[in-house]
């Protein structure tokens, strides 16, 4: 079954359909700097309007990308906190337009 709002994919293969703050956090905390490097965030579609990314930085601490091509948004941030990251991706994903919902 395909996710109904976004799909989170990380380096290492894992793959989660709708995932919650928690299973943010959860992927964001498995980060490392050898071969799962970022995690990203989009609608389960090709060629989406939207995406975040979070990948570890080479001196601590994670970038944060959100762009939506659809609000001409693209916002590049730096942040330590993975919970504040997970919550603001969750409030960031909410805005977004979400075409598959009845």
């Amino acid at each position: 079954m395909a996710a109904q709002y976004y799909c989170a994919d990380s380096e290492n293969g894992d793959h989660i359909d709708d995932p919650s703050e928690d299973a943010l956090f959860d992927l964001i905390s498995e980060l490392n700097d050898t071969d799962n490097t970022f995690v990203v965030i989009q609608p389960d579609q090709d060629d989406p309007a939207w995406f975040a990314s979070v990948a570890v930085l080479d001196e601590g601490g994670y970038e944060i990308v959100r762009r939506d091509t659809t609000h001409r948004e693209h916002h590049v941030t730096t942040e330590n906190s993975i919970g504040r990251i997970a919550s603001d991706l969750i409030i960031w994903l909410a805005a977004r337009h979400f075409q598959n919902t009845a």
